[in-house]
C-alpha cells in the first residue's frame, strides 16, 4: 500500500522551534516526513551541511515517522527519488507568501504531479527565522527560546568558541 509522503525541504541554517512546531504537526497528517536538508551553496549556509542535518536529527528522533536527508539536486527530482507528492512549506507571514507561490507554482510546471501544501507555525513561533536566529548567535545574544537547547550550544560553539557559555 502506497505511503502518504510529504517532504519538508529547507536549508535549517539552523532548525528552529518555528520549523519543529511544522514538522511535528506534519508528523500527524502523512505516513512519513522526509526532511531534507539542502546543501544549498548559492545561500552560504553559516553552519556546514553536516552539522545542519545532525542537529536536526537530534532534535527530532523523537518523531518515528520522520526522516532528516541531506540533498543537493532538484526538489521535483528528491519527491521522485523519495516517492512523494507532497511538500511541505511553511508561511509565517503575508510576505513569505508571494515567495512560496513562485516555488510552488515553478514546482508545478516541472513535475505537475506535486502538490504543495503551506502550514502557518504556532503563534509562538510566527516571528522566528533561522536567519534573525544566525544574528542574534553570531553577535553572543541568548537564543533559547527561538531553538532547542542543543541548537543554542551548537550555535554559541560554533560563532562563540571562546566564550565561556560555549563550553558550559
Amino acid at each position: 500500500m502506497p505511503k502518504n509522503i510529504a517532504v519538508y525541504p529547507g536549508t535549517f541554517d539552523p532548525i528552529t522551534n518555528g520549523h519543529t512546531d511544522l514538522i511535528e504537526r506534519g508528523a500527524r497528517l502523512f505516513d512519513k516526513i522526509v526532511v531534507a536538508v539542502a546543501c544549498s551553496p548559492g545561500k552560504q549556509p553559516a553552519l556546514p551541511l553536516d552539522m545542519r542535518i545532525d542537529l536536526t536529527r537530534q532534535i527530532l528522533a523523537h518523531l518515528d515517522n520522520v526522516e532528516v536527508i541531506g540533498f543537493s539536486c532538484l526538489l521535483t527530482e528528491l519527491l521522485d527519488q523519495q516517492n512523494a507528492r507532497i511538500i511541505l512549506r511553511g508561511l509565517r507571514a503575508v510576505s513569505d507568501f508571494e515567495y512560496e507561490l513562485q516555488l510552488a507554482n515553478m514546482n508545478r510546471v516541472q513535475a505537475p504531479h506535486v502538490e504543495s501544501l503551506f502550514l502557518t507555525p504556532e503563534l509562538e513561533n510566527s516571528y522566528i527565522s533561522s536567519t534573525i536566529v544566525r544574528e542574534i548567535s553570531r553577535h553572543g545574544g541568548d537564543v533559547s527560546r527561538l531553538v532547542h537547547p542543543i541548537v543554542a550550544e551548537a550555535l554559541a560553539r560554533h560563532f562563540n568558541p571562546s566564550d565561556d557559555t560555549a563550553t558550559s
